[in-house]
């Protein structure tokens, strides 16, 4: 686990890296990588790579990056870890025999394997990646992110050359990019409470998509292809049951959560009591040898828009025999962490949930565990969020109609009787528009709010457009290449697309990585999520949220847990906003309403004197970015 940086000449610009821009933009990923730092430069070609390194495989400084080939024709920058390093070692000693250098880097068998197979070995790879490798011969330069993007990698192109890094604080650091707003990507936060791919805030930077490569070719071309579709590796099962169903998924995750204990330094997993981290810790404790070490999160008395969730996590501690940490937070903690998130964070997340996720990674990392396990991605998987049962059986009902005219006549009368301002209105919207009601998991605003909420000039610029400009490349693809065209279907499909790696992944990446800690996210081990996939939908919704999943684990975790009702991992921002919270937000939106035109004040003042002022947090988030890009 690392933080990755380089620059390259496009062609024959003649462009050559400045070593101090370098080292400024690695220098800007040093809470990436606590244990040390490199940089390697090929001065003819214009090529400079470096790195910052946290060691968690092979801790020797013959593993340390960046990495060269023996032949010192090849040379790599590597973030993640590659889970099946030693079976990939193996192969490629039996076709090869690579001049090894390392005991078991899974650096080094990544070099060799990218020589041997070229971007063949993108599908050999079980793990979370973001890469960079030059091939001096070739004068090529490669990047590539894994499939469903545990870790993020930015990138910007000019005539002159080709920069990336982890992180975009880092490509900033290169004074040829400007921090110019991109308008467009704003307009689709208000939507997605994040920039979607490759789209980021700032205009000349981008962000490589998951499951995505890009190639700087010896003559100044680029190339950025699709590697991975979540439906690629999936063989449908319709005849399957609930309970050949849930043996399948038992297996699968034990193998996920024992594939991701691998490290030489300790492992541990964050609990928040509910069924997805349960889970995680209940299966990380099957035959080990030492106590799981847990950590978890909970909130001073006080607060009631968020409860505590500290009592379930202890209990699953308990049963486990856990060595369990625990950190209470306060509304004092949320205002001292609010520039620390901002710089943390790179580019808006809309996410309040980076609070509690970043004082997590603080208290992993001061118990000497830099490594842990996550559990996203399993209410996506297992249908786990009970607004997506709710959109099921809207979606459903809109179709029992007769006549698809009728449908949208009733959705149209159906939204001229709604608040303009809440999402029963954007539903009917989309129904009557004969659209998927279900734009992602995460939804900051409808069309309509945005629309309002714009600044006049921005109002005038979107007139008639939609984030659906977004979504509709992939309601295409899913339609292209899906064998199950279900609601559900659809649902999971865009979350793996969108939600999950440019919001939920990139906040656990960001928060976690600010304070030199590595996060796995055994949920979203690309053989579960095609195991998934190839299931009936009725089958996986399991009659209930994650129904199939409780009926996968019910001997793992505590009755408790089974039973209790999906609560979600939240901030009690209800609570908070009636007190100096409230008062900074405001303060700070009409800063940034005044500075920029953005949006508008008037609008942003009834939202926070409103019914559903939380969902000012998300033009908050924007101005605290603002503030400190």
């Amino acid at each position: 686990m690392c933080g990755i940086a380089g620059l390259a000449a496009r062609g024959a610009s003649g462009y050559r890296p400045d070593g101090s821009v370098l080292e400024a933009m690695v220098s800007a990923l040093r809470h990436r990588g606590p244990d040390g730092s490199g940089h390697w430069g090929h001065a003819g070609h214009g090529v400079a790579l470096g790195h910052r390194r946290l060691a968690v495989v092979d801790l020797s400084p013959s593993a340390a990056q960046p990495m060269q080939d023996a032949e010192g024709s090849c040379c790599i920058v590597f973030n993640g870890e590659i889970y099946n390093h030693r079976q990939l070692r193996s192969e490629l000693d039996a076709l090869c025999r690579p001049p090894w250098r390392t005991d078991h880097s899974d650096t080094e068998v990544l070099l060799y394997a990218f020589k041997q197979w070229g971007t063949g070995c993108l599908q050999r790879l079980e793990g979370m990646f973001a890469f960079a490798l030059y091939d001096a011969v070739s004068k090529e330069l490669f990047l590539a992110r894994d499939r469903v993007g545990v870790k993020p990698l930015y990138f910007a192109v000019d005539d002159d050359h080709l920069a990336f890094a982890s992180e975009a604080k880092a490509l900033l650091a290169d004074p040829a990019w400007s921090r110019e707003l991109d308008e467009e990507a704003l307009y689709h936060y208000l939507s997605f409470l994040v920039a979607p791919a490759p789209m980021t805030m700032y205009k000349q930077v981008r962000k490589l998509p998951a499951g995505s490569w890009l190639k700087l070719a010896g003559d100044g071309s680029t190339e950025m292809r699709r590697w991975w579709d979540p439906w690629d590796d999936v063989e449908p099962q319709p005849q399957i049951g609930p309970t050949e169903a849930s043996e399948i998924v038992r297996h699968e995750l034990a193998r996920a959560v024992a594939l991701r204990k691998m490290a030489d330094v300790p492992v541990g997993v964050f609990l928040s009591g509910g069924l997805d981290s349960s889970t995680n810790a209940a299966l990380f404790s099957v035959g080990g040898q030492v106590p799981v070490r847990t950590f978890s999160v909970g909130y001073r008395p006080g607060t009631t828009s968020y409860p505590s969730e500290l009592a379930f996590a202890r209990l699953v501690a308990g049963q486990l025999g856990a060595e369990h940490h625990e950190v209470e937070l306060g509304e004092d903690d949320l205002a001292a962490f609010l520039p620390a998130m901002a710089r943390a964070q790179d580019e808006p997340l809309g996410d309040p949930v980076c609070f509690p996720m970043y004082h997590l990674g603080v208290a992993a990392r001061q118990s000497g565990t830099p490594v842990v396990q996550v559990g996203e991605g399993a209410d996506e998987l297992f249908a786990g969020y009970p607004r997506w049962h709710q959109l099921l059986r809207l979606q459903r009902a809109s179709r029992l109609v007769p006549g698809g005219a009728v449908a949208k006549a009733a959705a149209r009368l159906g939204a001229g009787l709604l608040d303009a301002g809440s999402f029963r209105y954007e539903y009917a919207r989309r129904l009557a528009s004969g659209l998927p009601v279900f734009w992602g998991g995460a939804e900051g605003f409808g069309e309509r709010q945005k629309q309002d909420l714009l600044g006049p000039e921005l109002r005038r610029r979107f007139q008639g457009s939609s984030s659906w400009e977004v979504l509709s490349p992939l309601r295409r693809d899913f339609c292209d290449k899906s064998w199950d065209r279900s609601d559900l279907s659809w649902m999971t499909y865009l979350d793996l697309r969108l939600r999950l790696p440019e919001l939920l992944l990139m906040r656990v990446d960001k928060m976690t990585m600010a304070s030199g800690v590595e996060a796995r996210v055994p949920f979203l081990d690309p053989r579960l999520v095609s195991t998934v996939l190839g299931l009936p939908a009725p089958v996986r919704l399991g009659g209930e949220p994650k129904g199939l999943l409780k009926q996968a684990v019910a001997d793992l975790v505590p009755a408790e847990v089974l039973a209790r009702p999906k609560q979600g991992f939240g901030v009690p921002l209800r609570d908070w906003m009636g007190g100096a919270l409230g008062v900074t937000m405001a303060a700070a939106l009409e800063r940034f309403c005044q500075a920029t035109g953005l949006l508008d004040l008037a609008a942003v003042r009834r939202l926070l004197a409103g019914p559903r002022r939380e969902q000012a947090w998300y033009l908050f988030n924007l101005a605290l970015w603002w503030e400190a890009r």
